[in-house]
């Protein structure tokens, strides 16, 4: 039997939804026959999405909430719940970027990175994980990225952000073996879409060089729906970047070298920072 036959009719809530690998996901997914409930702060795009999902024979709807906040995450559950039950897959690809010198970071933004990269992951998994398990049937996949295992200047914050939800994702792939449900990690590297604009519109941010490099969304979502199909725990999109990690270990002597010379090229030097500044 084809496993992607077993995720049909089922509901996916796709988090990020409005745009970019989001708004792939939630395409391809409904291709496939699940239910997509979206969600992202950006309400037209969201309605727009769900509205194309429908007139192409899917299921889709928009649930706009800010991910950064907790109430908003509660509500947002409370909302699924309410039209449709608990999810049967959660994708955690929300996420936001910034490219720049740490110490220009605002520290607005640096908790606003981390409560949507992080927290709303964390908090939407844990609320996902009891009905799956009582099933025993579920897939959590979280969208990190190859710069969780390549730590490199200028995303500071962001690179750590996608460390925790590689080795979160590991650990609790590892926990839950056996039990029915499934918890991956896709690690894209560079993808095409808005996250490159947006990071570099961002207060002190300036523009990713890596996006020259990028693969397309629908890349990203075709690597997703094989993994519903074939479960395992890390894929890498491409493929080629398996080797990612073995490159900080075999050349981190020379990015410690290379890397502050890199984002001078793109970013202002960082101003003297007083010790007792905040």
């Amino acid at each position: 039997m084809n496993r992607q036959n077993h995720w049909e009719g089922k509901l996916a809530l796709v988090t990020g939804a409005s745009s970019g690998i989001g708004a792939a996901i939630a395409r391809r997914l409904a291709r496939g026959g699940l239910r997509v409930a979206l969600t992202a702060r950006r309400a037209e795009r969201l309605e727009a999405l769900a509205a194309e999902i429908i007139q192409t024979g899917g299921q889709a709807a928009a649930f706009p909430v800010d991910l950064a906040h907790p109430a908003q995450r509660e509500a947002l559950w409370a909302q699924v719940n309410a039209r449709w039950g608990a999810p049967d897959v959660l994708v955690n690809n929300a996420g936001l970027g910034w490219y720049g010198w740490f110490t220009h970071m605002p520290a607005e933004t640096a908790r606003e990175l981390l409560a949507v990269n992080v927290e709303a992951a964390v908090d939407l998994t844990h609320r996902a994980l009891p009905d799956m398990l009582a099933r025993r049937s579920g897939a959590v996949i979280n969208i990190s990225s190859v710069a969780g295992s390549l730590p490199m200047q200028g995303i500071a914050l962001y690179g750590a952000s996608k460390a925790f939800l590689d080795s979160y994702s590991t650990s609790l792939h590892r926990e839950l073996r056996g039990s029915g449900v499934q918890v991956s990690v896709l690690r894209p590297g560079p993808v095409r879409s808005e996250f490159y604009p947006q990071a570099a519109q961002r207060s002190g941010g300036s523009p990713v060089p890596a996006e020259r490099f990028a693969v397309s969304c629908e890349q990203v979502a075709e690597s997703l729906w094989r993994l519903l199909g074939r479960p395992r725990r890390v894929v890498y999109v491409p493929a080629l970047l398996r080797a990612a990690p073995w490159l900080e270990i075999s050349f981190g002597w020379l990015i410690d070298r290379l890397g502050p010379l890199l984002l001078r090229r793109t970013a202002q030097p960082s101003p003297r920072i007083s010790p007792h500044a905040h």
